[in-house]
């Protein structure tokens, strides 16, 4: 994949949001970390439709829709300030849904593209070899 210079690589899981900047000049890929946002998840997200025992069975589901919600609130205020110019999402399937539920559409339109996977454990590295691949 070829990742505009600048992009704005968020990795997501239910609980952790990893960012990097693209430093690399295209076609080449060189992930920078950013500082770790403060994202407070006290938002309900869309969590709160999934109150019954068999949509939504533990609090941790609840906790993970939450945080997702958070972290797209965070994006989106991030699009509109003009911090980020364009971005690719990597989270795990279930948050990358809800994740997508909360995207602004000034968001959408400066995504340039997401994968379904949970790499916020993995090194920057890491991320940059899954990214090369796709």
């Amino acid at each position: 994949m070829i990742l505009p210079n600048e992009t704005t690589v968020a990795v997501v899981d239910g609980e952790n949001l990893r960012l990097f900047r693209n430093k690399g000049h295209e076609p080449h890929i060189e992930l920078v970390a950013l500082p770790d946002p403060d994202i407070a998840a006290d938002n309900q997200g869309s969590g709160t439709r999934h109150r019954s025992s068999t949509a939504n069975p533990d609090a941790g589901r609840l906790a993970e829709d939450n945080f997702a919600a958070a972290v797209a609130g965070y994006l989106n205020r991030q699009v509109l300030a003009g911090s980020i110019a364009d971005l690719f999402v990597i989270a795990d399937p279930r948050t990358l849904g809800e994740l997508r539920l909360h995207f602004h559409d000034a968001l959408k339109g400066k995504l340039v593209g997401d994968l379904a996977k949970d790499l916020t454990a993995r090194s920057a590295s890491d991320i940059t070899e899954t990214l090369i691949r796709l």
